[in-house]
């Protein structure tokens, strides 16, 4: 089995055990919520961005320079059919991951996917901060491009399993949700 670098050891992850997928926009909270929902739940929870950095040596925004996006996807898509022979994490996915060509399909079915919805405005409020590490909003007015590119995968985010709108929920506050909609608390 390929090594990650996830918040428990890769042996806890059960293939028997369907994935929790965070979907979204970027600043949606898919990290935040993600890590505090695979201790909620007793998973192994699992960064994309920060497993490619690793693997890669680099940064995203120095592979979107040196490489282009459609390496990044490429890379994106490497690590999810490895995860298809794998089960019982959190992930966290890039905010494009759900629109990158057959990503979805590798695991779902089983998994299960959480669209984590959120008003572009928002959005860039919360990661206003590490905005100009993320080369997609590089833009002018990144709330803009955050809207267009809602526009651009909204209908894919539209197709998990359950959407948790989190514009004004704290962090606990959607975990709960999720916890809730998932059906239970963790692994049998």
């Amino acid at each position: 089995m390929p090594t990650f670098r996830t918040s428990r050891p890769v042996s806890a992850a059960d293939a028997a055990i369907p994935h929790v997928v965070l979907v979204g926009l970027p600043g949606s909270g898919k990290t935040t919520v993600g890590r505090a929902l695979a201790e909620a739940l007793g998973r192994t929870f699992l960064d994309f961005d920060a497993e490619i950095e690793r693997r890669a040596g680099v940064t995203i925004a120095e592979i979107f320079a040196a490489s282009g996006e459609a390496h990044f996807r490429t890379l994106e898509r490497t690590l999810t059919e490895e995860l298809s022979g794998a089960g019982g994490f959190v992930l966290a996915p890039g905010g494009g991951w759900a629109v990158n060509p057959g990503c979805v399909g590798l695991l779902k079915p089983p998994a299960t996917l959480f669209y984590l919805q959120v008003e572009p405005a928002r959005a860039f409020k919360r990661m206003a901060d590490g905005a100009e590490s993320r080369p997609l909003l590089r833009r002018a007015d990144p709330t803009a491009e955050l809207t267009k590119i809602l526009r651009e995968r909204e209908a894919a985010y539209l197709l998990a399993d359950h959407t948790v709108r989190v514009d004004f929920l704290r962090e606990s506050e959607v975990v709960a949700a999720i916890v809730a909609l998932a059906g239970k608390v963790g692994p049998d």
